[in-house]
Formats: C-alpha cells, structure tokens, sequence
C-alpha cells in the first residue's frame, strides 16, 4: 500500500502533502525532526489519508492534492 497524507503543523497551522508506505514511520520522521522541509514547523497531526495500490496513481493524487492547497477544494476535503 501507497499513502497519501496530509499533516497540520501546531506550530503554524500550515499543512504538509506527502506521499509515503509506512504512514506510521514517515508521521514520526517529521515529528523528530528528520524531515528538513518540516523539521522547523513541528509538532504534526495526521489530518487525512488515501490508500492506493500503486505508486504511481498516489503521485499523480499528491500533486492534484498540492493543487488544491490553500483554496476552497482543499478545505472542504479537509472537512469531510
């Protein structure tokens, strides 16, 4: 299983878009600190998930995901 994840920083209240197979693991790298994009930004909550088979299908979710950051399509994805 491939996860597309969204996490919101508790420190700024700004999100994070990624891609991962071991949600778990990847959620603790960022709240450790061992993700150089976030490692200022932390603590994180996991806000949203999807579950895809392949790779490729998830990264092509992740960037339509990015696209909608910051507009209306990404808050009512975060409100359901």
């Amino acid at each position: 299983m491939i996860y597309v994840y969204i996490i919101k920083s508790s420190k700024d209240k700004g999100y994070y878009i990624g891609i991962t197979k071991d949600l778990k693991k990847r959620l603790a790298k960022h709240n450790k600190g061992q993700v150089n994009s976030t490692k200022r930004r932390r603590p994180f909550v996991l806000v949203y998930t999807e579950k895809f088979s392949g790779y490729e299908s998830a990264r092509v979710r992740e960037i339509e995901l990015k696209g909608y950051k910051g507009g209306n399509k990404f808050k009512e994805l975060l409100n359901t």
